[in-house]
């Protein structure tokens, strides 16, 4: 029998649909409901049944322990790749009773799922099409999409949410238009629909997205979709399927197939981190390798034709202030007619995406056209009161998307709408295409296929409903108790309960001593930001072996802010150095790389360059005014500016600052990195901060700060932020 819950919901969407196309629509989305209540008590039952939905409570295995059993045991399936599908093969199979092995080249949702827009949708213009064309295909792929958006949100509640998206209205025709489609959507959410969409007068929609353009707005229409912490919820998923017995390990790449009779029976695999090279058997080899289908492809029959066609989606971070904490926007209409989220994230607002044809690369990385693309979008939907600056970008990255072709049909240039599974020869089981809220269907149909193929002789998939982990004794509550429990502020312990669910308290445990009053524990890597210390112990134990495994994808500070993320590295290395015993030449190259992956793939090199490739465009008044602040810092008119200038700057102005943070300063300007900074250098920072292309710098105001207190002979007192 349904819940009361269900049923309010139910006569509130089928009282619209009444009004939007009659009583025959009411009674199939009541019908809906009702139907779909009755199938989730259903796969309770069988999970509660097979005692897969109780809580694991034994320690999860070394990352020693995992590399010991992939070489000297034999397993039923090895899945190579650790994102999304690949993590969703691993949980199914090892759900089934399978004995599963999983490999993966980089981190777990190191590559496109750690990339993605983090919406959990059904996919509004696909609906659309589907109803224009009549193509009942494309209405079955959102169907099944809207389902598993209601199953991740049911499985995983600490990591993933209901959000309101709000579409904005310029034209009074499209009201109507949008306001059915969006309807639609709810209809065919049926049982699975999160909460009704609805309209807005141009008024209210202004209070609820006061940066929103006034200027012939007639009104919006919100609907809701799901929203999540992509990369956790990856890594959910794969220790997840350790929880229930497989064995996994990141940075271990397949280096070769191996064969028996002609018949794919494991894998040659070669340890990233040492160089260690070993063999993986097993039954059936799934390839679920994303953008690299085709390479693992081709280790099975060198003749193979590709069928991956790469389409690389940017992201930009911006500051919070540019979208409201509880309404994200969508622009269906781009200049070029892609679609461009902005949506609220992890404190911030996340603003994408393009698709552009690219290669495939372990590192993608932003391109400055596209980032400027997005700006100029979201520049067109925003009030002309806010500056739409190239300075507020707080990162950038690339995902690259795998489209694929069909290799059964016989048109090589055509795209597939959804996902392929295919079976070769040899008996190798591949699957590519699909998106990120349907990661659990096809996975459950690639393990089908590898039963079948392998006869392995299982029952069906049993992951529709399976709690993920952290989820099952999760409540919205529960940060309450650990402010209570542990002693660490609000935001730190909602952070860790969003984040770990009911594994918060692991965490949280593992906190050091803060020496304040308060907090008692949890010492923050970075002020700006909810992480703590532990989470990085933390994340030693669920297997992240880089530096870059932790600020990417355990804390997504690389994707959140770049600069940040450079400035908490000393402190990330550091406690990694504690649990892993790294040396001092094992953290430099620790640090090298993260630097590298911050500059290359987060978007940190084209910020620099943005900002040195300004032209000075200042006046004569200003460049005036801007040298006498460089010459009052230049102590003995050296020409330049040094470190002990500034320590002496702000040891003048009453601050204390430890020697990374005068270090820190001196990098905003120093673009010849000589460890001095030269006046050209000063004028052009300033040149930048006038056109937007930086939007603050801590040098500059210090420079401002110490010209006035020597010019008016008293002591400027600095207002909030810090140096």
């Amino acid at each position: 029998m349904a819940s009361s819950w269900t049923w309010k919901k139910a006569i509130k969407v089928g009282a619209a649909a009444a009004t939007a196309g009659g009583g025959g629509c009411a009674l199939l989305y009541l019908t809906s409901v009702y139907n779909s209540d009755r199938k989730k008590e259903q796969v309770q039952q069988k999970l509660a049944a097979s005692g897969l939905n109780k809580r694991p409570s034994k320690p999860l295995p070394t990352r020693a322990d995992q590399l010991n059993s992939l070489a000297n045991e034999q397993f039923d399936v090895l899945i190579i790749g650790g994102g999304a599908t690949g993590s969703g093969c691993a949980l199914d199979a090892a759900s089934r009773g399978l004995k599963t092995a999983m490999v993966e080249y980089d981190d777990f949702s190191s590559g496109t799922s750690s990339r993605s827009t983090k919406l959990i949708h059904g996919g509004v213009r696909y609906l659309q099409k589907a109803i224009m064309n009549l193509d009942i295909e494309q209405y079955k792929m959102v169907k099944e999409a809207l389902h598993e958006r209601a199953n991740l949100l049911e499985i995983a509640p600490h990591l993933s949410f209901p959000l309101p998206i709000m579409l904005p209205v310029y034209k009074w025709w499209q009201l109507p238009y949008f306001w059915a489609g969006i309807k639609a959507y709810d209809l065919v959410s049926g049982g699975d629909c999160l909460k009704s969409s609805y309209i807005l007068s141009k008024s209210r929609a202004l209070e609820l997205f006061p940066m929103l353009k006034k200027n012939e707005l007639k009104g919006a229409i919100v609907y809701y979709d799901g929203m999540h912490n992509d990369a956790r919820m990856n890594i959910s998923i794969a220790i997840s399927a350790v929880r229930l017995g497989a064995t996994v390990a990141n940075h271990v790449k397949v280096v070769d197939l191996i064969k028996t009779d002609g018949i794919v029976s494991g894998a040659k695999v070669r340890n990233q981190l040492t160089g260690e090279e070993f063999s993986i058997k097993a039954k059936s080899v799934i390839n679920a390798t994303g953008p690299f289908t085709d390479s693992i492809r081709k280790m099975d029959d060198g003749q193979t034709r590709d069928i991956v066609c790469p389409s690389a989606g940017i992201h930009i971070m911006l500051p919070d202030y540019y979208s409201p904490s509880n309404m994200g926007l969508l622009d269906p209409a781009t200049s070029d007619g892609r679609v461009i989220f902005f949506l609220p994230w992890q404190g911030l607002t996340i603003a994408g995406t393009t698709d552009t044809p690219c290669p495939v690369t372990n590192s993608p990385g932003p391109s400055e056209s596209d980032i400027q693309f997005i700006l100029s979008e979201v520049k067109n939907y925003l009030t002309p009161d806010i500056d739409v600056r190239r300075g507020d970008v707080l990162a950038a990255w690339a995902g690259i998307r795998p489209l694929v072709k069909d290799p059964n049909a016989g048109d090589t240039a055509s795209l597939v709408r959804n996902h392929v599974v295919h079976v070769s020869d040899s008996k190798m089981v591949t699957i590519a295409g699909g998106k990120w809220t349907t990661y659990r269907a096809m996975a459950a149909e690639t393990v089908d296929e590898a039963v079948e193929a392998a006869q392995l002789g299982v029952g069906p998939s049993m992951t529709d409903g399976l709690l993920l982990e952290g989820a099952h004794n999760w409540a919205p509550t529960m940060f309450i108790r650990l402010v209570q429990d542990l002693g660490v502020d609000t935001a730190v312990a909602q952070h860790l309960s969003d984040t770990y669910g009911d594994r918060a308290f692991s965490v949280g445990k593992m906190a050091g001593l803060t020496g304040q009053r308060w907090p008692i524990v949890g010492r923050r890597i970075h002020q700006e930001f909810p992480y703590i210390d532990a989470e990085v112990r933390y994340a030693v134990k669920e297997y992240a072996a880089t530096a870059v495994d932790v600020i990417a994808r355990r804390l997504r500070l690389s994707f959140l802010n770049v600069q940040a993320a450079e400035e908490a590295l000393p402190i990330v290395v550091s406690i990694m150095a504690d649990e892993l015993g790294w040396d001092k030449e094992e953290q430099d190259k620790q640090t090298e790389d993260a630097m590298d992956f911050l500059r290359m793939q987060m978007g940190k090199d084209l910020n620099k360059a943005s900002r040195d490739n300004i032209p000075v465009s200042l006046t004569k008044a200003e460049i005036a005014e801007y040298v006498k602040r460089f010459n009052a810092l230049d102590d003995g008119k050296k020409g330049y500016i040094s470190i002990n200038d500034i320590r002496k700057s702000l040891k003048s102005q009453g601050e204390e600052v430890t020697g990374q943070q005068i270090h820190e300063l001196l990098n905003e300007l120093d673009a010849n990195h000589n460890g001095q900074v030269e006046v050209e250098e000063y004028l052009q920072m300033m040149s930048a901060i006038k056109s937007g292309t930086v939007s603050h710098s801590r040098f500059a105001k210090m420079a401002e700060m110490d010209y006035k207190a020597k010019k008016y002979g008293e002591h400027m007192e600095r207002s909030g932020g810090g140096v």
